[in-house]
């Protein structure tokens, strides 16, 4: 294939299949939390760490990952002690992220609006050999965390309380989830963007759903979701010449019409299945003819 000729490509196909496994494998427990929109919140926060690399000449991967790292922590502070103005610092919080973005990168020597672009929305030919083992690190510790711990961190998601009360670190585990979601915005970045990572982690995992029936079947189809999506909106972007995040965001928001589409027939068919494995009742000709009084029994 010729889009493999180019080494730019081999890195964007590369990050692109790491974003679609990372993304919807932290998404489905941020579904099942509620927490749907916390990527955009961690993203708005990773910006800041994206305009301290630039204004300090450091990898901006590895500084908006420890930034976003930070930001979701004191996400989950808040959540935990903010009551009721927790809102209020979580807004504060995710507009002074994108406001230190902005102004970092603009006091940066090297920086410009363009470089910032680029980490908002994405970019194929900014991906770097650095940018790639970054990515590929953060990755697997998302895998692993994700994997190992489904048990735990399921279980969580599910249930706080009784989770509590079967002995699991709740809040050690909360930490890190939101620790993990941190770094799956930092991985997504170079690729979806930092504004539209967190449709990634969502939307895969609410289309999933609506085929499948249990944890671990919606988390395999979420990521093949994620990963083929991914795939094809970096190759379209390549030959179309058009934004690879914005690309990847509408192919997967067809494909939860899609599966919503599906649904509906499969959910029938389920029915008539389930219909037709209950007991048959008993046909007329085996029923018993109700007794007669006793007066006729006799003749009298």
């Amino acid at each position: 294939m010729e889009i493999l000729n180019y080494a730019f490509m081999q890195r964007a196909l590369l990050a692109a299949v790491l974003v679609g496994i990372t993304a919807p494998a932290v998404g489905i427990y941020l579904v099942q939390r509620r927490q749907a929109l916390m990527g955009d919140g961690i993203g708005h926060v990773a910006m800041t760490g994206v305009g301290l690399g630039f204004l300090l000449t450091w990898s901006p991967v590895w500084m908006a990952t420890l930034v976003s790292v930070l930001g979701a922590v004191l996400m989950e502070l808040i959540r935990w002690y903010g009551k009721t103005r927790g809102d209020i610092a979580l807004a504060m919080l995710f507009y002074g992220g994108m406001a230190g973005g902005v102004m970092f990168i603009n006091l940066a020597p090297t920086g410009s609006n363009a470089n910032l672009t680029s980490y908002l929305f994405g970019s194929l030919s900014t991906v770097s050999e650095s940018d790639v083992t970054a990515i590929c690190l953060l990755a697997a510790f998302v895998v692993l965390v994700t994997l190992g711990l489904r048990r735990q961190l399921f279980a969580v998601s599910q249930d706080e309380e009784f989770a509590r009360v079967t002995g699991l670190p709740v809040r050690a585990l909360n930490l890190l989830t939101a620790v993990t979601a941190a770094v799956t915005v930092t991985v997504a970045m170079r690729v979806v963007g930092l504004l539209l990572v967190s449709a990634l982690m969502v939307v895969p995992v609410a289309a999933a759903q609506q085929l499948t029936r249990s944890f671990a079947a919606t988390f395999a189809v979420a990521v093949a979701i994620g990963v083929t999506v991914t795939i094809s909106g970096t190759v379209t972007s390549y030959y179309q010449d058009v934004p690879p995040g914005a690309t990847i965001v509408l192919l997967t928001i067809g494909a939860f019409a899609l599966m919503t589409a599906l649904a509906a027939p499969l959910a029938r068919r389920r029915a008539r299945a389930l219909r037709a494995a209950q007991p048959a009742a008993d046909p007329a000709e085996c029923k018993i003819p109700a007794t007669r009084g006793t007066t006729d029994e006799v003749g009298v």
